[in-house]
């Protein structure tokens, strides 16, 4: 995911509530995977269920964001430039991620969900843990987890590998397309989209370094990415009124959703997954574009989640595998299982903040102002 756009320049605008939207989808997304533990691997019983599509609105946020900061700013900066400014903006966090994944690791041993996790040696968890930080992609042979994860400390991380491959793709082919070139292979990535969601069911995956997730991984990011990208080109935002309630509610309620069908029929859940991707999200993303300035309330608010979104999602999952764990190795019902649940979600929220304000901000501003003073937090 892209995290907050900060300052994009002085003279431009900051879309505040796609902040905001990025951190709704951020705490759906801790609240998914909280709800995960007691689903047992079948989507029917998931609740909150399509709160994956999460990490394709952050990919279509991310295309938006890249094209309305970057798109008329290449006659005044250079390739390796923006590539600096992004590894200084995503990168900080991915190595927290990664220690903080490297830290929990042993907390979540479990004979039936983690049993490998045991018999693990330090040096190996360390060795992962150096190589998450490069964010280079494990293949399944060495996974220290067992879930064939690409970055076993940090699941999501295999999202920004992803979001990686997006700004290189944009840096060196989408932002030198017209936007009717760029239109057409919009389309070209909508089919490929559909195509995937229609024949799976959902478009659950992209974690593994094998070539089935790979597939599965690009046709998640190319689309959205793409599509954020031309939408930031072609369309002027509206003012609406309440904005932010609008497009914040039409959110959480496409994300959260049961899965639509049977066993027999995946196609209709894979059809509500398109629409939602293709129809819904550019609308989602269009209205928070159009917010007319609110009270201090609101703004207070969207300026929370859009701050805490990215290190809220990068650093969560550590404490998902130990709630994990402990569900399965006490047997915990759902409902025995609430008070827990909520210390695993506000304390993630809490650490989420704590990282932010003691650690990212901090350590960007560092890297600014070492490696290139011109470079804002966009």
């Amino acid at each position: 995911m892209t995290p907050p756009a900060s300052t994009f320049s002085d003279s431009k605008q900051h879309y505040i509530i796609l902040d905001a939207l990025r951190g709704i989808a951020a705490v759906l997304v801790l609240i998914f995977h909280v709800f995960e533990t007691f689903a047992l691997g079948d989507p029917f019983k998931q609740i909150v269920n399509h709160g994956y599509l999460a990490v394709d609105f952050f990919f279509m946020l991310s295309g938006y964001v890249i094209g309305y900061a970057y798109d008329d700013r290449w006659n005044k900066m250079s390739l390796g430039g923006f590539f600096k400014r992004r590894l200084i903006r995503l990168h900080p966090m991915i190595i927290m991620g990664m220690i903080t994944g490297a830290i929990m690791f042993y907390f979540q041993a479990s004979d039936t969900v983690f049993p490998s996790i045991a018999g693990t040696p330090v040096w190996q968890v360390l060795l992962t843990m150096l190589i998450g930080f490069t964010l280079i992609p494990l293949p399944p042979s060495l996974d220290i987890r067992g879930w064939t994860e690409m970055h076993p400390l940090d699941g999501p991380a295999w999202s920004l590998f992803f979001e990686y491959i997006g700004n290189i793709l944009y840096a060196l082919a989408l932002r030198k397309m017209s936007n009717k070139v760029l239109a057409v292979f919009v389309a070209a990535c909508a089919i490929l989209f559909a195509h995937l969601a229609l024949t799976k069911g959902d478009v659950i995956g992209g974690w593994s370094f094998t070539l089935p997730q790979l597939h599965i991984g690009f046709a998640r990011l190319l689309f959205p990415f793409a599509g954020g990208l031309l939408l930031s080109r072609v369309m002027k935002p509206w003012k609406i009124k309440g904005a932010f309630a609008w497009s914040g509610l039409l959110l959480i309620t496409v994300l959260s959703l049961p899965r639509f069908g049977t066993a027999e029929t995946v196609w209709i859940n894979g059809l509500y997954e398109t629409i939602v991707v293709v129809i819904f999200f550019p609308l989602i993303v269009q209205i928070g574009a159009s917010s007319i300035s609110g009270n201090a309330l609101s703004k207070s608010i969207a300026s929370f989640l859009g701050e805490i979104s990215y290190p809220l999602y990068i650093t969560h999952y550590a404490f998902i595998y130990t709630f994990t764990a402990w569900v399965a190795n006490n047997e915990v019902s759902l409902s025995s299982a609430t008070p827990m649940a909520l210390v695993v979600i506000f304390g993630s929220i809490i650490y989420a903040y704590l990282c932010l304000k003691f650690y990212d901000i901090p350590v960007r501003k560092w890297l600014t102002k070492r490696f290139s003073p011109k470079i804002s937090n966009s």
